[in-house]
């Protein structure tokens, strides 16, 4: 035996060796699952929408399976579902995520790090992204985006992929809204191949919000916004935010910024630049991929805190909006059916639509194509540019504490004072609890007595948000013509909606002491109605799902009163008298509440309250009965029960009277009952396309709140022709045969926020 033979059989036997080894490696490893191995169909299938359990078996089996993705659960959902989120990066930084979470937090605070740490934290930290998603329901492209995205950075075999994930830790929320991809997923799939295939369900798709649990942002009342703001945003602060929804069908096919005029005024330059900066390279990158229909600049604007959660915290905001089909079921949209979008025309190229879209069909596919298309060139752009990144976002920090307040063109209080002296408790200790949430650091006050807020801090620039009085600019469509619509409200300051007097001081007057520990969140209590059965109260749920109804369930919830739920056929069917002694109509146009659903519902939905229901709900006001209306339900409860009240403001246009979400002040009558318990320091009403009233009958209504005789109501927000307002009641009580009928022409609730006004409520039950 020679002994080149010898080296040959030893050189082949640890080739062998080798060979079994890693065969044993690879067995070992399990392949990495392909989403349609769990769900059964390719995420983008036509008609198919997966359930919540098969998105977090998917995320399940990847964790197991792949080195870059590490799935954790944050909680229950309001209806019990797993919340999670992925971390997805290298395996080495996933290995080491406390040492990156300190190099973010040192990054983000410069009192951290010495300035000679400064590049070296750079050179060491990840771009922290997170990505959220389907938060709206019904966008259902958003929980199937996950998956694709998941897979390709699970599998790492390209070098765009490799090169994220070493650059980036990112945080995947496959869905802010588990429950509703089962609500409405169920639905979906309970309605194919009838006429209501595609339908939205005949009820909220979040338990208590529905469409506005994005509008959630500071005031943080539900779990699922907690959860991501507790878990993923006040550990991390993310530099990038990509948040994932989709929009109307007939105009642009995505939305990307940079967004539509006004900025908020306290959101720092760099973010704003930055945001348009990232959105225009996603763009491009799009439109060199041969996506056309994108739209930039254009429908959504940079206004309020309950949307700009990220851009008020260090993080770029990146919302995507792809335009929708029927749920999983396409539309074909011809070319010349195509409209117009706000700031751009569908049909036409401008610089902020350089490629149109030339019609067609439009599906599910089409959907999960552009966002993945979306995520991804932001995902290689955030990578590629991860220096960049860090180097921004060091500066914000700097720029946050500096004393010339380069954040912000308004005027800076140098801290907010608030008494420890409130007329309701419960308000202060839910302002504190809602800074200290939002990262919102406050103080105890030298001499003692009340709290201190310096804007001096991290977020102090936030906190500025939530306390000043908003001044929304008068913006017009074009100059002298009708006022340009804000996407959203216009107002959001914590003060008046929660009912606690602040002071903002140019120059300190006391003393920083010491930190305020956090305040656990108040608890809520109504003499004579939490936790007790004395009085028989009604919610009516229309099956026209209406967002004010789910708000009132969490108002009461949270203050443990129990409530009974009315759908059309109770109502219709009478008798309300020997059942209750209130029944509330929440915030909902007349027309609705008359009407109901239309095909192509079932028949079992349709209909509304009808005639029937206007007939029981008078006989229920005239044997007794209280029956509270609030906002647009008011101008039914006029129709309906014929009260000597009109809306002075139908049919006004807007440009002649426009108030699309802002706080007026109110003059109290202090004699009425039901205003005995409404103490806010400065009394005020959230008032949103709200009715104003004007009593034809004074011996059978009364006023309790009335805008002032002259001036403007304005408080914060925006507001024209306010003149129009002026000695108007704001609320009425009408006297029907031994009951009330109480008007209140705003959302004594909105959005569970107005905690100054929910006194308007109770008394007007426990009367």
């Amino acid at each position: 035996m020679t002994r080149a033979f010898v080296s040959r059989t030893l050189a082949a036997l640890c080739l062998v060796s080798s060979a079994t080894t890693a065969g044993a490696q690879r067995r070992a490893t399990p392949a990495i699952p392909s989403p349609a191995s769990i769900l059964g169909w390719e995420p983008g299938a036509d008609r198919k929408l997966p359930s919540w359990k098969q998105v977090t078996d998917y995320f399940a089996a990847v964790d197991k399976a792949s080195p870059h993705v590490s799935v954790r659960t944050l909680g229950k959902t309001t209806l019990g579902r797993p919340f999670i989120v992925a971390f997805i990066s290298d395996s080495a930084t996933l290995a080491n995520l406390p040492r990156y979470q300190k190099i973010q937090q040192q990054l983000m605070d410069p009192r951290l790090r010495t300035a000679a740490m400064r590049a070296s934290l750079i050179a060491q930290g990840k771009n922290v992204i997170l990505i959220t998603s389907s938060i709206h329901s019904n966008e259902v492209g958003g929980f199937l985006t996950p998956l694709v995205v998941a897979d390709r950075l699970a599998r790492a075999d390209t070098p765009e992929a490799k090169s994220i994930l070493a650059n980036t830790i990112i945080m995947m929320v496959p869905s802010q809204n588990p429950d509703g991809v089962d609500i409405v997923g169920d639905w979906y799939r309970s309605t194919l191949d009838t006429p209501a295939e595609g339908t939205n369900p005949p009820s909220l798709y979040h338990f208590y919000t529905g469409h506005d649990n994005n509008r959630d942002w500071y005031a943080f009342t539900q779990k699922e916004t907690r959860y991501t703001v507790d878990s993923l945003y006040s550990p991390w602060t993310p530099q990038i935010v990509n948040d994932v929804h989709q929009q109307g069908a007939n105009a642009g096919r995505i939305f990307i910024p940079p967004y539509m005029d006004p900025l908020e005024p306290n959101i720092d330059p760099i973010l704003t630049a930055s945001t348009n900066a990232l959105g225009m390279a996603m763009a491009w990158r799009m439109t060199a991929d041969g996506k056309t229909g994108i739209a930039t600049n254009a429908s959504y604007d940079q206004w309020s805190p309950a949307r700009q959660y990220s851009l008020n915290h260090r993080g770029a905001r990146i919302l995507t909006e792809t335009a929708s089909a029927r749920l999983a079921s396409s539309i074909d949209l011809p070319f010349d059916k195509l409209g117009t979008g706000r700031g751009y025309d569908a049909k036409v190229a401008s610089w902020n639509f350089p490629a149109v879209w030339p019609g067609g069909r439009w599906g599910i596919g089409d959907i999960v194509s552009y966002q993945v298309s979306a995520t991804w060139a932001l995902l290689v752009q955030a990578a590629r540019d991860r220096g960049a990144w860090l180097e921004s976002y060091a500066t914000l920090g700097e720029r946050a504490l500096a004393a010339d307040h380069p954040w912000t063109t308004t005027d800076v209080p140098a801290m907010y004072v608030i008494s420890k002296q409130q007329s309701d408790p419960a308000a202060l200790t839910r302002l504190l609890w809602t800074l200290q949430h939002g990262q919102v650091v406050v103080h105890e006050s030298q001499p003692a007595g009340s709290y201190l807020v310096p804007t001096a801090q991290p977020f102090g620039s936030y906190a500025k948000a939530l306390l000043e009085r908003q001044a929304y600019p008068n913006l017009q469509e074009y100059p002298g013509g009708p006022p340009k619509r804000p996407y959203d409200v216009t107002a959001h300051t914590l003060p008046l909606l929660f009912g606690v007097d602040i002071q903002a001081v140019k120059a300190p007057t006391m003393q920083l002491g010491a930190v305020v520990k956090p305040v656990a969140e108040p608890t809520y209590n109504v003499s004579g109605l939490s936790g007790t059965s004395g009085k028989r109260i009604a919610i009516y749920q229309s099956y026209s799902a209406s967002m004010d109804e789910g708000w009132t369930r969490w108002v009461f919830d949270a203050n443990r009163i129990p409530f009974t739920t009315l759908h059309d056929r109770d109502v219709r069917a009478g008798g309300l008298r020997a059942k209750f002694d209130a029944i509330l109509l929440p915030d909902q146009p007349a027309a609705q509440l008359r009407r109901g659903l239309a095909a192509p519902y079932p028949d079992s939905l349709r209909g509304g309250l009808g005639e029937a229901g206007a007939a029981a709900l008078k006989a229920f006001v005239a044997e007794g009965g209280a029956l509270l209306a609030f906002n647009e339900a008011s101008e039914y409860a006029i129709e309906a029960l014929a009260l000597p009240v009109t809306n002075v403001l139908a049919n006004v246009r807007n440009t002649d009277f426009y108030a699309p979400g802002s706080m007026f002040a109110v003059e109290v009558n202090r004699a009425h009952p039901v205003a005995a318990t409404y103490r806010a320091p400065t009394p005020a009403v959230w008032f949103e396309d709200s009715p104003t009233f004007a009593i034809t009958d004074t011996t059978k209504a009364s006023v309790v709140l009335r805008y002032q005789s002259a001036g403007d109501p304005l408080l914060s927000g925006w507001l024209l022709g306010g003149a129009r307002l002026n000695g108007r009641a704001a609320m009425v009580d009408a006297a029907v045969g031994t009951g009330h009928v109480y008007l209140y022409g705003f959302r004594p609730q909105y959005r569970a926020q107005t905690n100054a006004t929910w006194p308007l409520i109770w008394s007007a039950i426990l009367r």
